[in-house]
């Protein structure tokens, strides 16, 4: 990951450090999210790309890209009235910064830790679903029954 991307806000002419990825705010992250998507846009092209899943006024997809201009994690040029906006950081940057976040603050710098709770996560997920779909099966036998019982007392 570039130096420019983890740069924060200008402070008295110097660059403040983002101590995370982490610290998107959830639309930040929506944000940059359209913004890998399209490869680099303008606050009406992220707005529409956001739109089916997360409706947002024009006015506050500008503040947010202005934000994360002023941030760094986004660069912005001029394209007639419009700003166009590029990622700094690239998806995968951005995921494998994350992760390493969540292994050092979560797990203590264990990437095995990491590994052992995904697969107990996942162990667990799937006896839910394994006692979910049981607990299907179980009730359509019942019903079945229920309907054979109730042919045959008439």
């Amino acid at each position: 990951m570039s130096d420019t991307a983890t740069k924060g806000a200008k402070v008295n002419g110097q660059f403040t450090r983002r101590r995370s990825l982490l610290e998107l705010a959830p639309l930040e992250l929506d944000c940059m999210t359209a913004l890998w998507l399209l490869g680099e846009g303008t606050v009406r092209e992220i707005r529409e790309t956001l739109a089916p899943r997360r409706p947002r006024a024009y006015t506050t997809i500008m503040t947010i890209m202005d934000r994360l201009a002023r941030k760094g994690i986004v660069k912005r040029q001029r394209a007639r009235r419009a700003w166009k906006y590029r990622a700094n950081l690239s998806k995968e940057d951005a995921r494998a910064h994350a992760v390493a976040q969540v292994v050092e603050n979560f797990f203590g710098g264990s990437a095995e830790a990491l590994v052992a709770q995904m697969e107990s996560t996942a162990l667990k997920a799937t006896r839910g679903a394994e006692r979910a779909d049981s607990t299907v099966e179980s009730a359509s036998e019942d019903s079945s029954t229920l309907i054979h019982a109730d042919k045959t007392s008439r």
